[in-house]
């Protein structure tokens, strides 16, 4: 029987992780339980007990005091008892008294067994709290035990974690022994166990995922940036290399994209789109909103508002279905991102101006009460006017000269065909006439 009490505290100590000395002082403790119960004692001082670390074999032992007249049974014992074990003993001596647990009753064994339960969870929650609070903002791979409604429950080693609805995605199913991986996000206590929280849909499963799967990153040749997801349906990472001769798109990429396409199968096809990083606010927000071109990005800086021209036959692949693209790029870029079509752009340019020469024109009116705005004022708004339009419209000042040239053409080719036309009347008049016919 002791034999087969150290193989299970061995199997024990294997499976759940719990150091056996703890197990063999739960059992000890259990023990001294047992004889308070059994025999009524008031404190449990004076009571230790041991279990062979061998062989398994349990011993309790009681101390008791000499006395005069005894109070506690428990703990005394009286002088002529004492003597009659030994004449050498005296009052105020101390006896200890060996006990076999064999003698315990069933209530004494059910509560033995109470205290080690309580034992082993107290251990078994130290233990997680010690391992998994280190671990927090790290991948674990599990296994799906259960779902319920509300919460998966995961096997992630040697405890048991919980999926949160707000942490799942709806693509992953997670059916029964279906292996993921989770990203740990805290250790927490509920009802006095503690309770390990993960999670599927965190944008920091994305990097932690190229971490493992790209050496550069992991090296930190080549750094995420910045992460932007909506978990099931599209993330986008921001990547910078520190190595000229590294580029930072490539390595995620990988050869013929393996190394994105197994990060891409772990979310369950989750397209991912891999944005070079550039400290340069206007081609970072650029390149954000690949695959679509951008004309023009003009930033304002109070508001950190990002205008950005996009030619008219690609503003639906820069906004993205219902917006996707355009709040990727604002959530990874961390500007407030405004996108306009080239034509939509030009229109508002237009009204602008107009509505400054309009202002403009209305400030340097004249007074018809007889006081006249002073003419200077007048051409100063007005040049300022065009020389705005000028700056907008470079192509209709081209067109305007070519067609300036055309006519300065026809205008000389009409003179020169009026002057042939006249030579030709005055050789008309100089022929001499034929006296014979007149």
């Amino acid at each position: 029987m002791n034999a087969e009490l150290i193989e299970a505290l061995r199997l024990l100590e294997k499976e759940r992780g719990i150091d056996a000395e703890v197990l063999f002082e739960a059992i000890e403790e259990a023990l001294v339980s047992a004889y308070r119960r059994e025999f009524e004692a008031r404190s449990t001082d004076n009571i230790r007990a041991e279990v062979d670390r061998e062989n398994g074999e349990m011993r309790v032992f009681l101390i008791k005091t000499v006395v005069e007249e005894i109070d506690d049974p428990n703990a005394e014992i009286t002088l002529e008892e004492a003597k009659a074990l030994s004449e050498d003993f005296e009052l105020g001596d101390m006896m200890e008294f060996q006990l076999r647990p064999q003698d315990f009753g069933r209530l004494a064994a059910q509560t033995a067994k109470n205290v080690i339960n309580q034992k082993l969870c107290s251990a078994e929650r130290e233990r997680i709290q010690n391992e998994f609070s280190s671990r927090v903002g790290e991948i674990s791979a599990g296994v799906i035990q259960r779902k319920d409604r509300r919460e998966v429950i995961v096997d992630i080693g040697r405890a048991e974690a919980v999926l949160p609805y707000n942490e799942q995605v709806r693509q992953d199913g997670y059916n029964f022994n279906q292996r993921l991986r989770f990203l740990i996000l805290k250790v927490d206590e509920k009802k006095g166990r503690p309770i390990i929280y993960v999670s599927r849909s965190h944008p920091n499963l994305v990097r932690k995922l190229f971490e493992q799967e790209v050496p550069e990153i992991a090296n930190g040749i080549v750094e995420i940036m910045s992460v932007a997801r909506e978990a099931g349906s599209r993330s986008k990472i921001a990547v910078a290399s520190r190595d000229d001769n590294v580029d930072s798109v490539g390595s995620c990429v990988g050869q013929r994209g393996l190394r994105v396409q197994t990060v891409m199968d772990e979310l369950m096809g989750e397209k991912i789109d891999i944005i070079e990083w550039d400290p340069d606010v206007t081609v970072f927000i650029s390149n954000s909103l690949n695959p679509a071109k951008v004309v023009r990005v003009d930033l304002i800086e109070e508001e950190k508002v990002a205008r950005v021209v996009v030619p008219d036959h690609q503003l639906s692949l820069a906004i993205g279905r219902e917006g996707q693209n355009a709040r990727l790029s604002a959530r990874l870029t961390g500007w407030k991102i405004d996108i306009k079509s080239e034509s939509q752009y030009r229109s508002s340019v237009e009204t602008e101006l107009l509505s400054r020469f309009s202002e403009a024109v209305e400030a340097t009116a004249f007074d018809y009460s007889g006081d006249e705005t002073d003419q200077t004022e007048i051409d100063q708004a007005a040049g300022d006017y065009f020389d705005e339009m000028d700056g907008q419209d470079d192509t209709a000042d081209y067109d305007s000269e070519e067609e300036q040239t055309e006519q300065d053409s026809e205008v000389e080719q009409t003179e020169q065909d009026s002057e042939q036309t006249a030579g030709q009347e005055q050789e008309a008049d100089d022929t001499p006439v034929n006296q014979e016919t007149v």
